[in-house]
């Protein structure tokens, strides 16, 4: 396995391309001096060989530029055909209640396996774990939690990101500060959460505070805490900047959540929604899945860079996104012949079949 040199990325937009390979509208956009990363989604993605030559092709357009995916396991895994079949995370809180011991381990050892194989197929990182509280309210977060028992979350989120770490990979909490006391999806809805900040600290909040150490970066939920701020937290200099960077000292990566998503409309048009997200302190943007929105967004940050104040504050993203990038780059035949994938690959299958959610 070879380690990647750190530098920094050229850019804070990540975008997303049509389909399994890059056309010459991707290329155009890929070459953009604001674009540092590129996401890929299940209409990107058959087989690991395509996946590999994807990454590569694009790899070929910018080295620097950073690849990620969703690869969290259950309904939230995009690289499916020939990679293993990821539980839902709840899967574990359920399998703790009889094995504590036994499932931290196991999901220490998932962690190490979705880095992995994600590595494996040529990106730097998927978008894990998520860190919101199960409470049966939240359906877009449902069984992509660990657990509703903060502790049980805790102690297998960590694991899971100490097996990512092993394999080379950066980690992302998401939703900050937490998503699963809400109904909403907000994909499709402006959620708002009305309890109070103490009900927030004590519950939601708490599992992204204890498992900090381990964070590389986060993902704010575009959710309103009416009782903190007027705005989303994505959007919230309160959350991002008055909490998370002074209060907890997070030093790591902010990524925007999708301002394409329905909630993040609340903020205005895509111009007014870049401009909120870098002014709060986020070092990322993620625009997907809609390639006009994309470049209202890269010709905003073409005219926001002109702003000394903003072009620094880009600049000092650039270095931190640097440390996104894979830190091992197994090679995928190795990797499925290797005695370690094949015992977690069996103890995974094992357990999918044992657990139904």
């Amino acid at each position: 396995m070879s380690t990647t040199v750190t530098t920094p990325t050229p850019g804070v937009l990540m975008l997303d391309i049509h389909g399994k390979t890059l056309t010459s509208e991707d290329k155009d956009l890929l070459q953009q001096t604001h674009v540092g990363g590129v996401i890929l989604f299940s209409r990107n993605i058959s087989e690991p060989e395509q996946v590999l030559e994807l990454t590569s092709a694009i790899r070929a357009q910018r080295p620097e530029i950073l690849l990620a995916v969703d690869q969290e396991g259950g309904r939230v895994q995009r690289l499916r055909e020939g990679f293993t079949r990821l539980p839902p995370t709840l899967m574990f809180g359920h399998q703790w209640r009889k094995q504590p011991e036994h499932t931290v381990r196991l999901a220490h050892d998932c962690g190490w396996l979705m880095a992995s194989e994600v590595l494996a197929a040529g990106f730097d990182f998927s978008f894990a774990p998520v860190l919101d509280l199960y409470t049966g309210l939240s359906e877009v977060i449902g069984n992509r939690a660990f657990s509703e028992d903060k502790e049980v979350l805790i102690s297998l989120a960590s694991a899971f990101m100490n097996g990512m770490h092993e394999a080379g990979m950066a980690t992302t909490g998401k939703h900050f500060p937490g998503h699963g006391s809400v109904e909403a999806d907000s994909h499709l809805a402006l959620p708002v959460d009305n309890r109070s900040m103490q009900q927030i600290r004590d519950e939601d909040l708490l599992p992204f505070t204890r498992c900090l150490p381990l964070l590389d970066a986060v993902m704010p939920a575009h959710v309103i805490y009416s009782q903190a701020d007027v705005q989303c937290a994505g959007f919230s200099h309160f959350w991002l900047q008055t909490l998370l960077r002074r209060e907890l000292g997070f030093k790591g990566v902010i990524f925007s959540d999708d301002l394409v998503m329905e909630a993040a409309s609340s903020a205005g048009n895509m111009t007014q929604r870049v401009e909120k997200a870098l002014q709060a302190g986020c070092d990322m943007l993620l625009v997907c899945n809609n390639r006009d929105a994309a470049h209202e967004a890269l010709a905003s940050l073409k005219v926001l860079a002109a702003d000394p104040g903003l072009a620094k504050q880009i600049q000092q993203s650039s270095f931190r996104l640097a440390d996104m990038r894979r830190r091992q780059s197994p090679q995928w035949g190795e990797l499925q012949q290797s005695s370690r994938w094949r015992s977690v690959h069996h103890d995974l299958v094992q357990l999918m079949a044992h657990h139904t959610l």
